[in-house]
């Protein structure tokens, strides 16, 4: 799996320690830094988000990368990033809503809130996020076809 990070500056240094416990705990799976590559007080969440997403999306297998966006409270870069066809981004702050945005919505975005989530947290959710498996029931993948077909017609 390729993973895809990226923070502005509420989320740069989460990200920072974020990479280091990445490498610690699953030095099998690989990662790109996308930014930002310094910390910058003025830089602005959504170029970071479209960049994640954009490159996310751009996978010949989808469900073989991630983007892992880092701000303050991980809303503003949930909507930017679902702005790119093919995404679809979620927030995580519980154990609960990081299973189930993998099982039944296959989220393949993942936002973390440096405001309100420990180093610790971000590992936890990471973690039960990455090994919980997706629901394949069918209500579920009716429901991400009618995702998509919105979005590619904007049509009910």
């Amino acid at each position: 799996m390729k993973i895809y990070l990226g923070a502005d500056h509420g989320g740069f240094a989460l990200k920072e320690e974020f990479k280091k416990n990445l490498t610690q705990a699953h030095p099998e799976l690989s990662f790109e830094d996308c930014g930002a590559q310094v910390y910058a007080e003025n830089d602005d969440y959504p170029l970071i988000a479209f960049n994640v997403a954009q490159k996310v999306a751009a996978q010949k297998e989808p469900e073989q990368s991630l983007g892992i966006l880092f701000c303050r409270s991980g809303s503003g870069m949930v909507i930017a990033a679902n702005k790119v066809k093919g995404i679809r981004a979620v927030e995580l702050y519980s154990e609960a809503i990081a299973s189930h945005a993998k099982s039944h919505n296959q989220a393949n975005v993942i936002a973390m809130a440096g405001d309100y989530l420990s180093s610790e947290k971000i590992m936890r959710l990471f973690e039960i996020f990455l090994s919980t498996p997706v629901d394949q029931a069918q209500r579920h993948r009716r429901r991400l076809a009618e995702i998509s077909n919105y979005e590619n017609s904007h049509s009910i």
